[in-house]
């Protein structure tokens, strides 16, 4: 077995002498070896102090890598928690972005609609309004034609009574003129009466004689083109 707490060193060779001997091994020899073994225990020595040096360098790299492994493996580790955080708190943030836009819309159409129903109910007003409005004008011009229509028959009327008899043409004149002052006495509003028409008869007679003058008036244009309800 070897004893493992010898420890030969390059000088314990060198120190070490060798009584003589009869017949024993040639001197000179002897001592060149054991130089040369001295030699070799010297570079041994020094290689294994360099092996050891290098060992305990690698030994150091070896740690440092480990704790830089360690250190990443604990950033990764960290990295891939705030990612799954960011993550999760992105999505709430989306839901609840979401949700405020939902109910945002959800407002803007409803008062979208209610001013639908506003404008409507408006648009609706304004048409029966206009409606009204063409029924009174009709019914007002349709009136006032009628009293135009009227007036030829009242004007041969008068004429014919004054051309009767002298005597009696004032009583003539004031006889006919009480139907036509009755008959246009009220006007289109509230019943206020309006001015008689001329006793007076026209400057033109009219081309066809009293046939012509009872012809009914012709309607407007501007009447003909207003949509009947």
């Amino acid at each position: 077995m070897i004893d493992e707490s010898f420890h030969l060193t390059p000088l314990d060779v060198r120190r070490t002498d060798f009584p003589g001997a009869l017949r024993g091994y040639d001197k000179a020899r002897v001592d060149e070896f054991r130089d040369r073994v001295a030699n070799e225990l010297e570079r041994l020595t020094r290689l294994n102090q360099e092996l050891e040096t290098k060992a305990k360098g690698f030994h150091e790299q070896l740690r440092a890598f480990r704790e830089r492994d360690k250190a990443l493996n604990e950033a990764l580790v960290s990295a891939q928690q705030l990612r799954a955080e960011t993550r999760d708190q992105a999505e709430r943030e989306a839901q609840l972005v979401l949700r405020e836009a939902r109910a945002e819309g959800g407002q803007l159409v409803d008062v979208a609609r209610a001013d639908v129903r506003r404008l409507a109910a408006e648009i609706e007003g304004l048409e029966r309004a206009r409606r009204a409005y063409l029924a009174q004008l009709r019914a007002m011009v349709a009136r006032q034609l009628a009293e135009l229509d009227a007036i030829p028959e009242m004007m041969a009327g008068i004429t014919g009574a004054g051309s009767g008899s002298g005597g009696s043409s004032g009583e003539g004149s004031l006889a006919a003129t009480g139907p036509v002052a009755r008959g246009t006495g009220a006007g289109p509003i509230g019943g206020e009466s309006s001015p008689s028409p001329s006793l007076s008869p026209p400057n033109t007679a009219p081309p066809n004689g009293a046939d012509a003058a009872r012809a009914p008036s012709p309607t407007p244009a501007w009447l003909n083109a207003v949509p009947a309800e």
